[in-house]
């Protein structure tokens, strides 16, 4: 079974697949795509057989709609680390920050962040983070399909993106910032599409569980 689920902020996508593992009984489940905790949006889950269709679903091109905060950084460059540095915000024009979120379309080399699930010698950059340990990062190529502007005030951002498998909206949020002459950290995140699967036809955790049970308990009448 394959479940498009918006998932909800504060839950790790770990925590989604926990807890339709519970719901649905199944040995086997896994997600198409992490989502950072601060992010919502969909998460494409598989159940059983299906989790072997989640790494073709993994490498399918994904949308997202975030805000990006000026004038400070935070250590995970999203809002729920802890601000390190403070750097005055120019004044920003439209055509400025169009100009600048056009410039990253196309091949963009990233750097993977500190705080992320990816590995580097068996373990998760943020274990070394979390002690405080810098391991160096190579950049890799990923690539913006599209990015526009949603809207602005002075000290924030508003955009969509459409981008490769791997690329870290917060990292970009933080090179389109520099590019803007300040520094910045995501305060919103929502995924809005991976593949085939959007943010409108997905469905809350807790409707998928009430479909759950209400489905068992038909399944239970007539038997």
């Amino acid at each position: 079974m394959i479940i498009n689920l918006n998932k909800p902020i504060g839950w790790t996508s770990f925590d989604v697949c926990k807890k339709v593992k519970n719901i649905t009984k199944e040995k086997k489940v896994g997600h198409g795509g992490t989502l950072d905790p601060f992010a919502s949006g969909v998460l494409v889950i598989g159940t059983g057989k299906d989790t072997k269709k989640l790494k073709y679903i993994s490498d399918e091109k994904k949308s997202y709609d975030a805000t990006l905060f000026l004038g400070e950084i935070t250590n995970t460059l999203d809002v729920e680390g802890k601000v390190i540095q403070k750097r005055k915000v120019p004044i920003l024009h439209k055509k400025k920050i169009i100009d600048v979120l056009e410039h990253f379309t196309g091949d963009y080399y990233q750097t993977p962040p500190m705080f992320s699930a990816k590995k580097v010698a068996g373990k998760k950059l943020y274990e070394y983070a979390r002690k405080n340990i810098y391991v160096k990062r190579d950049p890799v190529m990923l690539k913006i399909f599209s990015i526009s502007l949603n809207s602005f005030d002075e000290k924030n951002i508003s955009f969509s993106v459409e981008c490769s498998k791997g690329t870290y909206v917060r990292v970009l949020g933080k090179d389109i910032s520099e590019k803007l002459g300040t520094i910045g950290y995501l305060n919103s995140l929502t995924r809005t599409k991976v593949g085939e699967h959007t943010l409108n036809k997905s469905q809350s955790i807790e409707n998928f569980e009430n479909s759950w049970k209400s489905s068992i308990q038909k399944i239970n009448k007539f038997q």
